[in-house]
């Protein structure tokens, strides 16, 4: 254990020292003098700089893990969506002045250039922005840990609208040199696909039919202070021959590339399109790809270091975020049996020993099912070791669980089966977990599920986003919550002081202004800061209810536009998010959203009162943006279906209260800040199920409210469609015969309840009040918290601090 991390001896280059680094990266790095470079060259050689500060504190952590012989955390996640690196890096070394000032003696706006780096397009929503987060607490922690995903070319995809329509078109992040990443070629391992099984004396040999390399790619990532910096390692995918020349010199040129663009599509897009079973089976492909390259480098590290695979578990905790890594579990039995000689059931013990699971979702079609078929076809060694992992399990517990069932192969189950520990990430998800997803699991094995709440980083979703925020807690409570957000419980006593809520209402304007501008400036469109910012924010989908908002902005339309000398609060409905392409549901609802705002926003008579803006692409960076700037936080997803959520929390803690149900981490939030400062309307999780079982349910919502009828029928008559009656009839039709996810059972509660917001809003002191102490309240929501549940309660890993 050290008592200041092992680079508490590194200094912090002054303003001189800093400028010089950057002037020597501009000219020996980019090649560039001071005449000729671009913003682009300013701020590569701005992220060199900065990079060669954490380098030091990287290889300081690495030496110290090694010394002390400490456990190492691996977390396998799908998505890691880090956003910009160089304002937080800098903000987590403590230079952000230093190197601001050092930037200016350059002659160089140091915002300006900060915006010039690209979102890594390394993530959709909440799972990857919960992982970021994670590394960030690892880091600041000193828990020594790799992250390991995927090293997408084009991420998910850059959205646009066309029409209203959803666009999608590849991400080009990677067009320009990537300056945090460095290249390990040294660090590659085959991944196989397909091929046969034989049993050559006595022991099963996998022959793949195809085999690519995966090829490593690392980040350093740094803690608060710097004190300590651990891993994100990407895979690439690269193909074992890079180019054929004998189709080449057979003028076969487009057979000459096809090893490498069928090896790099492994790597190229997050969540193809998987409504096609070439777009399963590249899921799969994707999946395993990543996690046999992690495993494979787990191993090799435990060998490297003297360690015995038969105590791996004492050096290694391995995590799997959501089902997307779930065929680790086979994968480390194989690698264990097949390539390091143990037996079956030996095997299977360690890798249980090393595996932990987070659990994301309560959807069953999110828990990932492949068909048997297709499993088999593409891994067939894997399904024969699935076999065997579960006649252990049967026979060890006597349970009826079934991973292979029903020609389906369950990843749910299947993770479970293979973890000693499987968490949620809400109070209520986590029962809802024992109770519905996994509740033949939990009753074999009673001890296995227990709760860690997500947590956020409040280093970027306080400190680094909302600088007036964080000037003026800094300010009045001193700086220790950057390390200890609980410390925002001392704002309480400050929230009755008026001078400080008139500073807490000031700040928050002034991040109205500045996303004003910002979506002034890129759409060119204007919005009035002084309105109500009402902001829903997340993946388009039909449980998170962006539809219940968008029919619950038409009615209030109606109702100015009936009354429209009455004393309305105005409000800017604000959406942000992406559907997967594939997903026809959600992308109609993005249509509605956007035809809406194309009627409300012409309209002479409410336009001063309403209007409603859908930024395209939403993205961390954009995140930063309109978080600090939200006066309302939409957490209005049908209770019981979101596990836990963390954009409830980082609006939260930026000073925006809910509006919301009992559903994932609003719970634990509202008893946090206060019932008082939350919005509550909607069903309770037991309501929504009770609900369902009554015949005809929507129907009768839908006749019990003719506020919600008027806006159906202004829907089905094309009024926001240019007279279209049949665009809509799908959606209509489901939530008149289905509406699974009850908008239209919760409607009217929803509506009420925006009225209470209106007046609350109306007292400008009172709603300061209300949010200045959503942000006292949100210090347990912090992601070191969690982490360290992580670690001491799952992983069994320790600090290094």
């Amino acid at each position: 254990m050290m008592d200041q991390g092992p680079a508490a001896g590194f200094d912090h280059p002054d303003e001189a020292v800093f400028s010089d680094a950057i002037l020597q990266h501009l000219q020996k790095s980019l090649g560039k003098d001071q005449d000729h470079a671009t913003h682009y060259d300013w701020r590569m050689a701005l992220s060199l700089a900065l990079r060669d500060l954490v380098v030091e504190r990287w290889f300081a952590s690495t030496r110290a893990t090694d010394k002390a012989g400490a456990k190492r955390v691996y977390y396998l996640s799908m998505e890691f969506l880090v956003g910009r690196l160089n304002r937080d890096v800098a903000e987590n070394l403590g230079i952000a002045l230093t190197a601001r000032n050092a930037m200016k003696a350059l002659g160089q706006d140091y915002d300006t250039i900060l915006e010039d780096e690209p979102d890594a397009a390394l993530g959709n929503g909440g799972l990857g922005r919960l992982a970021a987060c994670f590394l960030d607490s690892l880091s600041t922690l000193a828990v020594p840990a790799y992250g390991y995903g995927i090293r997408y070319e084009h991420g998910l995809f850059e959205q646009d609208f066309d029409n209203g329509i959803q666009i999608e078109k590849a991400e080009v992040w990677l067009e320009q040199r990537h300056a945090w990443e460095f290249e390990r070629p040294e660090v590659s391992y085959p991944v196989g696909y397909g091929g046969s099984v034989a049993v050559v004396e006595g022991r099963s040999v996998w022959n793949p039919a195809n085999t690519i390399i995966a090829t490593a790619y690392d980040t350093p990532i740094v803690g608060w202070e710097g004190r300590w910096a651990n891993t994100l390692r990407l895979w690439s995918a690269r193909p074992t021959i890079l180019f054929d020349l004998e189709c080449f010199n057979r003028g076969d040129y487009l057979a000459a590339n096809a090893p490498e663009s069928l090896a790099r599509t492994i790597s190229r897009v997050l969540y193809p399109d998987d409504t096609t079973d070439r777009g399963k089976e590249l899921r799969l492909q994707q999946e395993y790809f990543f996690t046999s390259a992690s495993l494979q480098d787990v191993l090799r590290r435990a060998v490297s270091k003297g360690n015995t695979l038969e105590n791996l578990a004492d050096f290694a905790a391995i995590h799997l975020n959501d089902t997307h890594p779930a065929i680790a579990g086979p994968e480390l039995v194989r690698l264990l049996v097949d390539l390091n000689g143990l037996e079956m059931g030996r095997a299977i013990k360690i890798a249980r020993n090393c595996l932990t699971f987070t659990n994301h979702t309560l959807l069953p079609e999110a828990l990932e099912r492949w068909s048997l078929d297709l499993f088999s076809r593409v891994l067939p060694r894997h399904i024969q070791i699935i076999e065997d992992i579960e006649r252990d399990h049967g026979n060890r517990s006597g349970g009826a669980a079934r991973i292979v069932e029903n020609g389906q192969v369950r990843m749910g189950e299947l993770a479970f089966v293979m973890a000693h520990r499987v968490n949620g990430v809400s109070t209520l998800h986590t029962s809802l977990l024992r109770q519905t997803v996994f509740a033949d699991l939990h009753r074999t094995y009673p001890d296995r599920i227990v709760n860690r709440t997500n947590g956020i980083t409040p280093r970027r979703w306080l400190s680094s986003c909302n600088a007036p925020l964080r000037d003026l807690v800094n300010e009045t409570i001193g700086t220790g919550w950057h390390a200890d957000l609980e410390h925002l419980a001392a704002l309480r006593p400050h929230v009755g002081d008026a001078a400080f809520r008139e500073r807490f209402r000031a700040a928050k304007r002034q991040n109205k202004q500045r996303f004003a501008n910002w979506f002034r400036d890129r759409d060119g469109l204007s919005i009035d800061p002084d309105a109500m910012f009402d902001v829903q924010i997340k993946r388009i989908h039909e449980y998170k209810r962006q539809l219940m908002n968008i029919l619950e902005t038409i009615a209030l339309w109606n109702e100015i536009r009936d009354a429209p000398n009455s004393d309305w609060i105005p409000r800017v409905k604000i959406f942000g998010g992406k559907a997967a392409p594939g997903y026809a549901m959600a992308k109609l609802i993005i249509r509605l959203i956007n035809d809406v705002a194309a009627t409300i926003n012409t309209d002479m008579t409410t336009g001063a009162l309403l209007q409603v803006i859908y930024p395209a692409n939403y993205n961390v960076s954009m995140a930063e943006l309109l978080i600090p700037a939200s006066d309302l936080s939409e957490q209005i997803s049908t209770a019981g279906m979101e596990a836990s959520g963390t954009g409830n929390m980082k609006l939260s803690l930026n000073g925006s209260p809910t509006i919301g149900t009992l559903d994932g981490a609003n719970v634990e939030i509202r008893d946090h800040v206060g019932a008082e400062n939350f919005f509550l309307f909607g069903l309770t999780a037991n309501e929504a199920m009770e609900q369902r079982q009554l015949t005809g349910y929507a129907h009768k919502a839908i006749n019990r409210s003719p506020r919600l009828k008027r806006v159906l029928d202004q829907i089905a008559g094309g009024i926001f469609s240019d007279g279209d009656r049949d665009r809509y009839a799908g959606l209509l039709g489901a939530l008149y015969d289905h509406d699974h996810f009850l908008v239209t059972c919760d409607f009217d509660s929803y509506f009420g309840t925006q009225r209470t917001v209106d007046h609350a809003f109306r007292d400008s002191d009172g709603w300061t009040r209300m949010a200045a102490l959503n942000t006292a309240g949100m210090g347990w929501f912090s992601s070191d918290r969690t982490i360290r549940e992580y670690a001491g309660d799952i992983w069994g890993a320790s600090s290094l601090l």
